[in-house]
């Protein structure tokens, strides 16, 4: 999926987590990290951004998460959020629903 536009998810309210996402054609993805969990969780929290991205097959961005110790499921749905909003496309949420009845 490819990043159009400049796009923001999220709040700074505890537990929770604000992404900001940018266009970074050609230059791969690029991850920066503020938490306030960072010396314990911040390899967990990339890992859990980096597959989302590849579920989204999402190759070029510039990702900035400003994380209040959000759980791995909230971090999740706001990064699927802010791709969306910077790609400008429609999901197909049937597929997620097809997952949800098969587990």
């Amino acid at each position: 999926m490819l990043i159009k536009k400049p796009a923001v998810c999220g709040t700074l309210e505890s537990s929770d987590v604000q992404i900001t996402i940018r266009p970074n054609e050609g230059n791969g993805i690029r991850i920066e990290l503020d938490s306030v969990v960072k010396t314990i969780f911040g390899d967990e929290i990339i890992r859990t951004v980096q597959e989302v991205l590849n579920e989204f097959e999402v190759r070029d961005a510039d990702i900035s998460l400003v994380d209040k110790g959000a759980l791995d499921c909230v971090i999740r749905s706001r990064m699927q959020a802010v791709i969306l909003r910077a790609s400008g496309e429609q999901y197909d949420w049937s597929k997620e629903d097809a997952l949800w009845k098969t587990a």
